[in-house]
């Protein structure tokens, strides 16, 4: 046991690039693909998820700093500072009890795979720090390994349902089939999305809007291209951070880099992830009755979308503002500003790219994650300072636009610590009539389809 535990953390320290081929190599033995093939298969996923992630990492490291740069222009003082995912995640990481969550999301994985109850295989391992970070904190609250386990256990079932029923989007709109996207970070948009774009759908306005990335590339010509799109909003964002004349023509061409690089990084992962696609359709075909599994990815398979990274580029200098006026909000968006693009990427594919919409939605969803951040700050900033990292300075409070300032962790987590008698089994319930109806929907849909 001792052997196999410090492999996994060998592997899980080598990070998602390294952990990615190893998995995906394994997974197409399983399902009958010869060794070579297999290996060759998750290597290019795994370069080509590696080309995702420079250009995310690029647009990060100029992006970012401009909007750091627009929040000390626009004169916010707020003192609940967005840390980033990543200190949140180190915080995941360090916490005693991480080892029994992780494994208790695998095997609540697999028990759900077994029974037919999701077709999602979880591959992205690393990204369990989104549910695991639930489990932690109410441990931290309460004191109870049990309440932290069946939390994580909780985000878990959830995040996997919800990759099943958005994998027609990621197929449809994002045009990658076989995958699903269990990264929370993406994921919990959906639940402001999907009421949200009924609502929407109600006004005329919104409803007819004709508004999308596609339609400004068609009637604006040589302005709506991508690279030229990504130019004209880069700089506008160097601009409102005042930036020098080179300082914001450098932005603009890195966002125009963004919008060209990571579609080719994306066909890139879909060359390697075909051969895994058909081998593990014809598997399921042969030994579970056309079953289909469906591989869960890091939803930065997606967030190169053009209409995604148009939305986020519109959304983060609002969100900056929607900040400062926002009755009772005091989490100041920073670090995590260049990250919006997973935010807001399953709002964009529920809307199937419409910008109106789009920008409402986002606003939306970012607006919840400023109130759940500013409500769970205190736990968050005690939490970080119990294993030794004290991110906080002056008074100030730590979040993020991760952890429990997400929508679905920031209802797990409420229901857990506020009175988890009562409110545990009422979110179990509320949950279980969702998947019920989602279920009897899906099942309409595909018997009026075969007819």
């Amino acid at each position: 046991m001792s052997i196999f535990y410090a492999i996994f953390n060998t592997i899980m320290d080598a990070g998602a690039t390294v952990m990615l081929p190893i998995i995906i190599t394994i997974i197409g033995l399983i399902f009958g693909v010869k060794l070579s093939k297999a290996f060759r298969s998750g290597l290019t996923i795994g370069i080509g998820f590696a080309g995702i992630n420079l250009v995310i990492n690029m647009m990060k490291a100029d992006l970012g700093p401009a909007a750091q740069a627009m929040v000390e222009n626009f004169g916010i003082q707020l003192d609940v500072l967005d840390v980033g995912w990543g200190a949140i995640a180190a915080v995941t990481w360090s916490s005693p009890i991480i080892a029994i969550l992780i494994f208790a999301i695998l095997a609540t994985n697999i028990i759900m795979l077994a029974l037919k109850a999701t077709d999602t295989m979880d591959v992205d391992i690393w990204n369990y720090h989104h549910m695991a970070i639930v489990g932690i904190m109410v441990y931290y609250v309460t004191k109870s390994i049990p309440l932290g386990i069946l939390a994580s256990v909780i985000m878990a079932v959830i995040t996997f349902k919800l990759s099943d029923w958005t994998a027609p989007l990621v197929e449809d709109f994002f045009g990658i089939p076989g995958v699903s996207l269990p990264t929370v970070s993406a994921l919990s948009s959906v639940l402001i999305a999907v009421p949200m774009n009924w609502l929407l759908d109600k006004i005329p306005l919104f409803r007819n809007s004709k508004l999308t990335v596609r339609n400004a590339q068609k009637y604006l010509g040589f302005f709506g291209e991508p690279a030229i799109l990504g130019l004209i909003l880069g700089c506008g964002i160097g601009a409102l951070a005042r930036y020098d004349v080179s300082k914001i023509l450098s932005l603009g061409v890195s966002m125009a880099a963004v919008m060209i690089l990571i579609p080719k990084m994306t066909s890139l992962f879909m060359e390697g992830l075909m051969p895994i696609s058909e081998a593990a359709k014809n598997f399921t075909q042969k030994r579970f009755k056309g079953r289909k599994f469906l591989i869960g990815l890091d939803a930065a398979v997606v967030v190169g979308n053009p209409d995604v990274i148009t939305t986020s580029l519109i959304v983060i200098p609002l969100t900056i503002f929607m900040a400062a006026v926002l009755p009772g909000n005091r989490m100041l968006p920073f670090a995590d500003l260049a990250v919006v693009t997973f935010r807001v990427a399953m709002v964009v594919a529920i809307t199937r790219g419409n910008l109106l919409k789009n920008i409402v939605m986002g606003l939306v969803s970012t607006g919840t994650i400023l109130y759940a951040g500013t409500i769970t700050a205190p736990v968050l900033t005690s939490l970080a300072q119990s294993i030794g990292l004290d991110i906080a300075t002056d008074g100030t409070m730590i979040s993020s636009f991760a952890a429990t300032s997400l929508q679905l962790s920031f209802l797990v987590y409420e229901a857990f610590i506020t009175n988890p008698i009562i409110f545990v089994p009422l979110l179990i319930v509320v949950f279980a009539a969702i998947w019920v109806l989602v279920e009897k929907r899906n099942k309409k849909k595909a018997a009026a389809a075969a007819e």
